[in-house]
């Protein structure tokens, strides 16, 4: 990624028990968390834990029970003081701090969301969004206005005066993330935070979730023991096992290449054809032509190709449109200077992140090769039926 680092996470330890540095003996002697604490009774929550977490964006940490993904994540604030390691915020330590100023870089730093809403029943959804404020002493015209701002931002602002209990758990969950967001840490930290609601309104929240993150920019680590959550909704993914890291990639890059057996049966019954996207299936685009070129021009690009069409580019890579071997035979019967008047602009295309599944009905609309663009119209390549079969196959994954 090319986005500043916002947080640094070097070599993380986590040892429940009265005898630590015992437990991490044994560790650096190649044990495991089983053979560790059947000998010294310790648990080893986190071992040895190194990532980063990139100005705005959604990093999930998942696993099963017990794999260590809520102790890290208390970890990154000191709710749980880690046995050794280092955790940066901006390039500022957070381990070693004192008390008074650990407090402050959690005020100014982080916010975050827990799996039972945590509200409370006697305060209205306002007063609830505006209690981390009222913590901190700001007065009260400016809670309100910040708390107003922020249940709008979550579509709540009309239930402002309402009481929790007359509110879905999706609304619920809403408000906790409002209250997080009124506090206006660089960070939030959502532990489980739907697991506690029903599958469609899970989904509905993951939906939400994702359109808010993507209007604030703010950097956020998700936790879950999900798989399709984690696939649904991370930039990235780092996948734990026995409070280690057992991969650590982009929902691409996990399914497509599993780091190991466990990450292999981790993923096992995805609907990959859903997550793997046209990126992976993508070729480069070796022949194009550009609007300026004349019309025998493109045809003996066609001809040195064995392609009937070429899709076109101005000078930027911006993509414009294509032409077909008729619209060039035309061309040249009106001996036109150039291809502008012949080209067909009505072409569909797809981002980077498509996923496969969704480009078989534009294979069967069409028989050229979908393009791929960015969100400056440039053409990044091209796919072509048989290499999203291809991408499927590999995957392991029936096609359409």
């Amino acid at each position: 990624m090319d986005k500043p680092i916002k947080i640094k996470v070097r070599n993380l330890s986590k040892v429940f028990g009265a005898n630590p540095k015992r437990a991490l003996e044994l560790r650096n002697q190649g044990l495991k968390r089983p053979e560790i604490l059947e000998q010294t009774g310790q648990t080893l929550g986190l071992s040895n834990i190194n990532f980063d977490v990139y100005e705005g964006e959604l990093l999930v940490i998942m696993g099963l029970s017990g794999s260590g993904k809520s102790t890290l994540i208390r970890c990154l604030n000191r709710l749980i003081e880690p046995t050794e390691g280092q955790v940066l915020i901006d390039d500022q330590e957070i381990t070693g701090i004192s008390d008074k100023a650990l407090l402050e870089m959690r005020r100014k730093h982080f916010s975050m969301v827990f799996q039972n809403f945590a509200l409370f029943p006697h305060r209205t959804v306002r007063e609830n969004a505006e209690f981390g404020l009222e913590i901190r002493g700001i007065d009260k015209e400016e809670r309100k206005r910040i708390s107003l701002e922020v249940l709008d931002q979550v579509g709540l602002s009309e239930w402002a005066d309402a009481f929790p209990h007359q509110l879905s758990g999706g609304m619920q969950q809403r408000v906790g993330i409002a209250r997080a967001l009124a506090n206006d840490g660089g960070v939030l930290l959502m532990d489980e935070a739907f697991s506690a609601l029903d599958p469609l309104i899970r989904k509905d929240m993951q939906q939400e979730l994702q359109e808010l993150q993507y209007r604030t920019q703010k950097t956020t680590i998700f936790i879950t023991h999900d798989l399709d959550e984690a696939l649904n909704i991370g930039d990235r993914i780092i996948l734990l096992k026995d409070g280690e890291i057992v991969q650590e990639g982009t929902p691409e890059q996990i399914l497509s290449r599993p780091a190991d057996d466990y990450v292999a049966r981790f993923i096992e019954g995805v609907d990959k054809a859903r997550v793997l996207t046209a990126r992976s299936a993508m070729r480069p685009a070796r022949v194009t032509a550009r609007p300026t070129d004349g019309p025998r021009t493109a045809l003996h690009k066609m001809t040195e190709s064995g392609f009937d069409s070429l899709y076109i580019v101005g000078r930027d890579r911006r993509f414009i449109g294509l032409i077909d071997a008729s619209a060039v035979r035309r061309a040249i019967q009106d001996q036109a200077d150039d291809l502008s008047a012949y080209l067909d602009k009505d072409v569909p295309t797809v981002s980077p992140d498509e996923p496969l599944n969704n480009l078989f009905g534009l294979f069967a609309e069409r028989s050229i090769p979908v393009a791929v663009v960015n969100e400056e119209q440039q053409l990044l390549g091209v796919v072509i039926k048989g290499a999203v079969l291809d991408e499927l196959a590999k995957a392991g994954e029936p096609a359409a």
